[in-house]
C-alpha cells in the first residue's frame, strides 16, 4: 500500500520549487552557448503600409553577422493555420516569416537582425532605411465590417474570414415568437496582453557535421514546435531538427504556438554556422505575441413566465487580429458551442464572424473561448433574472441541468457526463454568507459606499488534446524516471506526475524524476494546453506505472521464488504480502540477465469526450461612488474537478486563474488608437496589471463529482479559475450600481473611471 503522504490527494510540497526559489532554474535566456550572435527584430510603427526596405548601410556596420529580410526568406513557409471548419471551409491569407512589401499592424515583422553583441544588433536595426506609405487601418470588430471599412486583406471582402451558424435557427426564432419576455445584453470582452513572467526566448544551434539544428525554447511543447517550424517552414526532415524546452516561465496559451523568431533563429544559425539568441524584451511581448479574448457579442434569452429558458439566440464577432494564429479561429467558434453553460436550454442559435483587423493576431488565451462564452451566458442570466423580478439564485436553480439528467447533450451537441450544479452553487453561497449581504449592504451605505454581490457558474471542455504517451522506467539506482509529451510551464507538473507513480509504488517524490520538452528524449507529444495534463497525461502515467509495476512483480516473483500475485510494491520495494522477505527495486534493477524492456512501462491516452468541469464563483464588491473604486471584500470558489490530485496545486491553479480573470474584469484591456491603429497600451505604464492588493483573499472549496469519461475520475483544472471570475465579478458591481442607480451594464474592465462615469451619468439624468 502506498504510504497516504506522498499519493494522491495530498498536499505534496511542490518538488520543483527548491531549485527554482534557489536561482538555479533554466530558462531558455540562461542558455547561453560559446560565441552566441544576438538578434533583434526590426517592426512596424504602423497598423497598415506599404513599404521598401534597403539594410544596405546597415549590413556593413561594426559586429553586424547578417540581416535577413523577406527576399532572404521567401522559400520558406509560412506560419498555419492549424483549424479550419468541418462545413464551409476556408482559406486564410498568407502568414509570413517576414512581412513583403505590406504590414498588416503595429509590431509587424520586417527584419531579422543579428549581430555579435545586442548593441551592435540595436545600432544596425536604426540604420535599416524603411520607406513606408501609410494606409487607412481597420481597428476593432464593430468598425471593421462597417461598410466602406479600410480593407486588411483584399481576398477577404468586408474584413470576414467566415460568417457560420451554429444550432437550430428555425426552432429559436419559434420559441423567440412565443416566448413572455426577452432579455438582451451587448458586451465587449476587451483584448489582453497574457504578460507571462519570462517573455519568449528561442536559441538555435548549428551543427554543420550532421547539418542539424538544435532549438532551445521557452514554449508550451516541443513535439508540435519542431513539426511546424521544422517541417512546414523550414521544410526539413524532422530528424534533422531538435526541439528543448527547459524550465518555462508562464504560457497561458500563448507560448503553445509557433513564432516567426523561432524559423527566424533556425536561418540565422544555418547560415552563419554558428549559434543564434534571440530574447523578447516586453515592447516585443506586446507587440509581437498572439493577444486574446476580443469579443463583441450581442445575445437574447427567451423566457418563459415562470423563469424557465425556452431559447437563446447570440451573435458573436471575434477579433482574428491581421493574420490568423494556430488555432485563432477556432477560439470563437469553439468556444460558441460552451454558451449554453449549465442550463437547460433546449432551442439555441449563434451566428460566429470572425474578423481581420489591423491588430496583433489573436488566439488561445488561458480558456480560449469558454471565459468568454461563460461571460456572455452568466451576464445575460442576471439580466433575465431582473427582467423577471427574480433573484440570481432562483433563476439557475430554475434552469440548472439536473444530475438526474446526466449524461445530457446539450444544443451545441456538447455531452457533460456528470455534475450536481445546484449543489455547488448552494455551497458557495453558505459560505459567502449571502441571506445577511442585505445587511452588509445597509452597513456600507451608511458609510457611504455601495455593496454588491455576484454569482456566475460556469462549465468547459478540456482533456481534447489528443492523444499523449508516457513512459515510465525504473533507474539503475531504484528510483524512477517518467518521460512524457506535455509541458509545465510553472503547474507542478513534476509533483503531479510523481504523485501518481508514489501512489502505486510508495516511492518518495524525491526519487521519482519528470522529464518533459525533448524531441531526442521523447519521441511523441502534444505539450500542455487545454487542461489536459492530468486528464490525459496523469492517465497515461498512472496506466505506464501500473504496467511497469507488473514487470517488476514478475522479476521480483523469479527472484523470490513466488507467484506475482502474492507480492505487493511499497517503499521502493517488492515484497511477500505478509512477510518481510523483499527485494528493492535498486536489486531489481542489477538482476543479470534481465530485458531492459522489463524495466519500462508505456501507455498511451486520448478521449474524445473530454471532461467538463463546473463550479461556482461568488464575488462581493464595494464602490466608493465618490471614486468610482472597486475593492473585492469577499470571493468565494467551489469547484468541481472530478476528483482532486493535489490540494495545494489545485488552489494555487485555481487562485491564479481567478486573478487573471479579476484583471480582466477591473483593469487589463489592449487599446488600439482608432484612427491609426497604434497600440496605447503598449508598456506596463499604460496596461494595468493586478497586483496582491487588487485581490481578495480566496476561499476554495471542491465539490467534486468523479468524472466518467476520464479513467481517474479527474477534470481539467488549468483554466476554471480564469472562466469563472469575470462574470462572478462585473455581476457583483452591476448588481450594486442597479439596486442603487438602476444601472444595468458596464463593460470589462470595470475601471473606476468607468464606474464614476457611470453613476454620474445617472446623476445628470435624473437632475434634469
Amino acid at each position: 500500500m502506498a504510504p497516504i503522504k506522498f499519493g494522491v490527494g495530498q498536499s505534496v510540497l511542490r518538488k520543483e520549487d527548491d531549485a527554482l526559489i534557489r536561482g538555479k532554474g533554466r530558462y531558455t535566456d540562461d542558455h547561453a552557448p560559446q560565441a552566441a550572435m544576438h538578434a533583434l527584430v526590426l517592426r512596424s510603427p504602423h497598423a497598415h503600409a506599404k513599404f521598401t526596405i534597403d539594410a544596405g548601410r546597415a549590413r556593413g556596420l561594426p559586429g553586424v553577422a547578417t540581416i535577413l529580410t523577406a527576399e532572404d526568406v521567401k522559400d520558406l513557409g509560412g506560419l498555419p493555420c492549424l483549424f479550419n471548419l468541418e462545413v464551409n471551409p476556408f482559406t486564410g491569407p498568407p502568414y509570413p516569416i517576414l512581412a513583403n512589401g505590406e504590414v498588416r499592424h503595429v509590431g509587424d515583422a520586417v527584419a531579422f537582425v543579428v549581430a555579435e553583441t545586442i548593441d551592435q544588433a540595436r545600432d544596425a536595426m536604426e540604420a535599416i532605411e524603411v520607406n513606408w506609405t501609410p494606409l487607412p487601418a481597420a481597428i476593432g470588430v464593430a468598425n471593421a465590417v462597417k461598410k466602406g471599412a479600410p480593407q486588411v486583406w483584399p481576398g477577404h471582402p468586408g474584413n470576414v474570414l467566415f460568417d457560420v451558424s451554429i444550432g437550430d435557427k428555425k426552432a429559436t426564432e419559434m420559441a423567440f415568437a412565443n416566448a413572455h419576455a426577452v432579455s438582451e445584453i451587448s458586451i465587449v470582452n476587451p483584448r489582453v496582453v497574457t504578460n507571462f513572467m519570462e517573455t519568449r526566448a528561442a536559441v538555435c544551434e548549428y551543427d554543420a557535421k550532421r547539418d542539424h539544428l538544435t532549438l532551445t525554447i521557452g514554449s508550451q511543447g516541443s513535439h508540435r514546435l519542431r513539426e511546424i517550424i521544422g517541417g512546414m517552414v523550414l521544410k526539413i526532415p524532422l530528424e534533422k531538427m531538435r526541439v528543448i524546452c527547459p524550465d518555462v516561465g508562464g504560457g497561458f496559451g500563448t507560448k503553445l504556438f509557433p513564432y516567426r523568431e523561432y524559423a527566424l533563429v533556425a536561418v540565422a544559425a544555418r547560415k552563419l554556422r554558428k549559434s543564434v539568441k534571440w530574447t523578447a524584451d516586453r515592447a516585443d511581448h506586446f507587440m509581437g505575441d498572439a493577444q486574446g479574448r476580443d469579443n463583441v457579442t450581442t445575445a437574447r434569452m427567451a423566457l418563459a413566465e415562470d423563469g424557465k429558458f425556452l431559447a437563446m439566440d447570440v451573435d458573436l464577432m471575434g477579433d482574428m487580429g491581421a493574420y490568423l494564429s494556430t488555432f485563432g479561429p477556432y477560439i470563437p467558434h469553439g468556444g460558441a458551442g460552451m454558451l449554453p453553460g449549465l442550463y437547460d436550454i433546449q432551442a439555441f442559435h449563434c451566428r460566429v464572424r470572425t474578423v481581420f483587423t489591423n491588430t496583433v493576431p489573436v488566439d488561445a488565451y488561458r480558456g480560449a473561448g469558454r471565459p468568454e462564452a461563460a461571460y456572455v451566458v452568466e451576464r445575460l442570466v442576471d439580466a433575465s433574472a431582473r427582467k423577471l423580478g427574480m433573484t440570481p439564485d432562483a433563476i439557475r436553480r430554475k434552469n440548472f441541468i439536473s444530475p438526474r439528467a446526466m449524461p445530457y447533450k446539450t444544443a451545441t451537441g456538447k455531452v457533460y457526463d456528470s455534475g450536481d450544479f445546484t449543489a455547488h452553487m448552494k455551497r458557495a453561497m453558505e459560505i459567502a454568507g449571502w441571506k445577511e449581504f442585505p445587511k452588509r449592504a445597509k452597513a456600507a451605505k451608511k458609510q457611504g459606499l455601495v455593496r454588491g454581490i455576484g454569482l456566475a457558474t460556469y462549465v468547459e471542455v478540456c482533456g481534447t488534446m489528443g492523444e499523449e504517451t508516457a513512459n515510465v522506467r525504473l533507474d539503475p539506482n531504484g528510483d524512477v524516471t517518467v518521460l512524457i509529451g506535455t509541458q509545465s510551464t510553472g503547474q507542478g507538473h513534476q509533483t503531479a506526475y510523481a504523485q501518481l507513480v508514489a501512489e502505486q509504488f510508495g516511492l518518495a517524490p524525491e526519487r521519482i524524476r519528470v522529464i518533459q520538452g525533448d524531441t531526442d528524449l521523447i519521441p511523441t507529444g502534444l505539450g500542455t494546453g487545454g487542461s489536459s495534463a492530468i486528464p490525459t497525461g496523469g492517465v497515461c502515467v498512472e496506466r505506464a506505472t501500473r504496467e511497469l509495476g507488473k514487470s517488476l512483480r514478475e522479476i521480483a516473483a523469479e527472484a523470490l521464488e513466488t507467484s506475482p500475485s502474492d507480492l505487493e510494491i511499497s517503499d521502493g520495494a517488492v515484497r511477500i504480502a505478509g512477510t518481510d522477505r523483499s527485494i528493492s527495486f535498486a536489486d531489481l534493477a542489477k538482476r543479470p540477465g534481465i530485458d531492459p524492456s522489463k524495466l519500462n512501462g508505456s501507455a498511451t491516452f486520448t478521449s474524445a469526450d473530454g471532461t467538463y468541469p463546473n463550479g461556482t464563483h461568488l464575488a462581493e464588491v464595494e464602490i466608493d461612488p465618490a471614486t468610482g473604486f472597486i475593492r473585492i471584500v469577499n470571493y468565494v470558489i467551489v469547484d468541481d474537478f472530478g476528483v482532486t490530485l493535489n490540494p495545494l496545486l489545485l488552489a494555487g491553479q485555481v487562485h491564479g486563474g481567478a486573478m487573471q480573470g479579476i484583471g480582466q474584469a477591473l483593469m487589463e484591456q489592449a487599446v488600439y488608437n482608432p484612427k491609426d491603429g497604434q497600440l496605447v497600451t503598449g508598456t506596463f505604464m499604460d496596461y494595468a496589471l493586478p497586483r496582491a492588493a487588487d485581490g481578495p483573499s480566496f476561499v476554495f472549496e471542491t465539490h467534486n463529482v468523479p468524472c466518467k469519461t476520464n479513467p481517474l475520475g479527474v477534470k481539467g483544472a488549468g483554466e476554471a479559475g480564469a472562466i469563472g471570475s469575470c462574470p462572478a465579478v462585473v455581476n457583483a458591481i452591476i448588481e450594486g450600481l442597479w439596486r442603487e442607480y438602476k444601472i444595468d451594464h458596464i463593460d470589462m474592465p470595470s475601471t473606476a473611471e468607468r464606474v464614476w462615469i457611470a453613476i454620474r451619468e445617472h446623476q445628470r439624468r435624473h437632475s434634469l
